[in-house]
Protein backbone atom coordinates (compact mmCIF):
# COMPACT_ATOMS: atom_id res chain seq x y z
CA UNK A 1 0.00 0.00 0.00
CA UNK A 2 1.25 3.27 -0.95
CA UNK A 3 1.96 6.49 1.17
CA UNK A 4 -1.16 8.19 -1.23
CA UNK A 5 -3.40 4.87 0.04
CA UNK A 6 -2.71 5.33 3.27
CA UNK A 7 -3.57 9.20 3.53
CA UNK A 8 -6.78 8.62 1.81
CA UNK A 9 -7.49 5.32 4.57
CA UNK A 10 -6.63 8.20 7.10
CA UNK A 11 -8.50 10.52 5.91
CA UNK A 12 -11.76 8.44 5.36
CA UNK A 13 -11.85 7.10 8.82
CA UNK A 14 -11.31 10.49 10.23
CA UNK A 15 -14.52 12.21 8.11
CA UNK A 16 -16.59 8.73 8.86
CA UNK A 17 -16.03 9.71 12.81
CA UNK A 18 -16.41 13.88 12.15
CA UNK A 19 -13.27 14.28 13.91
CA UNK A 20 -11.93 17.33 11.83
CA UNK A 21 -13.36 19.07 14.40
CA UNK A 22 -10.72 18.25 16.42
CA UNK A 23 -8.10 17.36 14.01
CA UNK A 24 -5.99 21.34 13.91
CA UNK A 25 -2.31 21.16 13.19
CA UNK A 26 -1.89 21.63 17.15
CA UNK A 27 -3.27 18.92 18.56
CA UNK A 28 -1.70 16.94 15.84
CA UNK A 29 1.61 18.28 16.22
CA UNK A 30 0.99 17.64 20.20
CA UNK A 31 -0.78 13.76 19.98
CA UNK A 32 2.45 12.57 17.48
CA UNK A 33 4.84 14.09 19.87
CA UNK A 34 3.03 12.33 22.63
CA UNK A 35 3.00 9.26 20.09
CA UNK A 36 6.40 9.39 19.53
CA UNK A 37 7.54 9.44 23.27
CA UNK A 38 5.47 5.75 23.99
CA UNK A 39 8.13 4.85 21.06
CA UNK A 40 10.72 6.29 23.13
CA UNK A 41 9.29 4.58 26.58
CA UNK A 42 9.29 0.93 25.25
CA UNK A 43 13.72 1.43 25.32
CA UNK A 44 13.80 3.55 28.94
CA UNK A 45 15.98 2.23 31.03
CA UNK A 46 17.48 -0.14 28.80
CA UNK A 47 21.22 0.32 28.92
CA UNK A 48 22.78 -1.82 26.47
CA UNK A 49 22.70 -2.21 22.97
CA UNK A 50 21.80 -6.39 23.77
CA UNK A 51 18.91 -5.24 25.98
CA UNK A 52 17.48 -3.05 23.77
CA UNK A 53 17.81 -5.21 20.58
CA UNK A 54 16.06 -8.05 23.05
CA UNK A 55 12.92 -5.46 23.86
CA UNK A 56 12.40 -4.36 20.41
CA UNK A 57 12.15 -8.44 19.83
CA UNK A 58 9.54 -8.84 23.36
CA UNK A 59 7.67 -6.26 22.34
CA UNK A 60 7.34 -6.04 18.65
CA UNK A 61 3.67 -5.78 18.64
CA UNK A 62 3.07 -2.94 21.17
CA UNK A 63 6.39 -1.01 18.83
CA UNK A 64 4.51 -1.19 15.95
CA UNK A 65 1.55 0.03 16.61
CA UNK A 66 3.20 3.10 18.72
CA UNK A 67 4.93 3.40 15.66
CA UNK A 68 1.59 3.45 13.64
CA UNK A 69 0.04 5.87 15.98
CA UNK A 70 2.79 8.18 14.60
CA UNK A 71 2.64 7.27 10.99
CA UNK A 72 -1.33 7.84 11.22
CA UNK A 73 -1.20 11.38 13.58
CA UNK A 74 1.50 12.08 10.68
CA UNK A 75 -0.02 11.56 7.87
CA UNK A 76 -3.03 13.72 9.36
CA UNK A 77 -1.21 16.46 9.98
CA UNK A 78 0.55 16.44 6.28
CA UNK A 79 -3.27 15.97 5.34
CA UNK A 80 -4.62 18.83 7.41
CA UNK A 81 -1.71 20.87 6.30
CA UNK A 82 -1.72 20.08 2.50
CA UNK A 83 1.93 18.84 3.14
CA UNK A 84 3.14 16.25 0.39
CA UNK A 85 5.31 13.68 2.78
CA UNK A 86 6.28 11.44 0.05
CA UNK A 87 8.01 14.62 -1.71
CA UNK A 88 9.00 16.01 1.61
CA UNK A 89 10.64 13.34 2.24
CA UNK A 90 12.87 12.69 -0.98
CA UNK A 91 13.70 16.44 -0.65
CA UNK A 92 15.07 16.30 3.11
CA UNK A 93 16.60 13.28 1.59
CA UNK A 94 18.14 15.00 -1.32
CA UNK A 95 19.28 18.16 1.94
CA UNK A 96 20.98 15.26 3.88
CA UNK A 97 22.82 13.87 1.04
CA UNK A 98 25.05 17.21 0.77
CA UNK A 99 24.61 17.93 4.76
CA UNK A 100 26.55 14.34 4.71
CA UNK A 101 28.57 13.70 2.12
CA UNK A 102 29.06 9.91 2.06
CA UNK A 103 32.94 10.19 2.12
CA UNK A 104 33.17 12.54 5.32
CA UNK A 105 30.46 10.83 7.67
CA UNK A 106 30.66 7.49 6.56
CA UNK A 107 30.63 5.62 9.98
CA UNK A 108 30.61 8.62 11.85
CA UNK A 109 27.98 10.36 14.02
CA UNK A 110 28.93 13.78 14.02
CA UNK A 111 26.27 16.66 13.58
CA UNK A 112 26.42 18.08 9.74
CA UNK A 113 28.06 21.38 11.08
CA UNK A 114 31.43 19.01 11.47
CA UNK A 115 31.20 17.76 8.21
CA UNK A 116 31.53 21.68 6.59
CA UNK A 117 34.85 22.72 5.32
Amino acid sequence: MSLEEIRKKVVEFRKERNWEQFHNPKDLALSLSLEASEVLEIFQWKRTLEEIKETAKEKKEELSEEMADVLLYLVNLADITGIDLKESALKKIEKNAKKYPVKKCRGKSDKYTHYQS
